[in-house]
């Protein structure tokens, strides 16, 4: 294999058993294990990862996207459609994602959303991302000159 077919290889191909894990734990609901698939890959507009929830734990909270899309492969165990692991066993589930820029997030149970935009600027990438809670919207003259 020569140097060119390597780095695209690099670029292309991930090993679960090999790729770096997190825990992501906030008790007493989240408790995961999630491989970043995606992440340094030549993907630009796909995310993918691999998580394992603990026993009668969540992976993140409650949310709806309203630019990106998902989809999730239970590849082990049983669970719930906002990905609560209801068994006794771990649940091992891949999901999948566009990456879409901007993005909002709405998550019901708690009220908030999450306003995210990623692009360049100089050769600089800039991403901006606030988390907050409808109701203290402002004028769209408010603070300009």
């Amino acid at each position: 294999m020569n140097d060119r077919a390597r780095a695209l290889r690099a670029a292309l191909i991930r090993n679960f058993e090999t790729i770096e894990k997190n825990r992501e734990v906030r008790e007493p609901l989240y408790d995961t294990w999630c491989a970043r698939l995606g992440h340094g890959t030549a993907a630009s507009k796909l995310g993918i990862s691999v998580d394992t929830l603990a026993p009668g734990k969540r992976g993140c909270p409650y949310h709806y996207h309203h630019a990106q899309e998902e989809a999730f492969v239970v590849i082990e165990g049983k669970g719930e459609l906002q990905i609560i692991n209801s068994s006794a066993a771990p649940l091992t589930f891949l999901s999948i994602s566009t990456r879409e820029s901007p993005e909002v997030v709405e998550y019901p149970d708690s009220g908030k959303y999450l306003a995210r935009a990623e692009g360049q600027l100089d050769g600089a990438t800039r991403v901006f991302s606030q988390i907050a809670r409808p109701g203290n919207g402002l004028d769209y003259w408010d603070g300009e000159p």
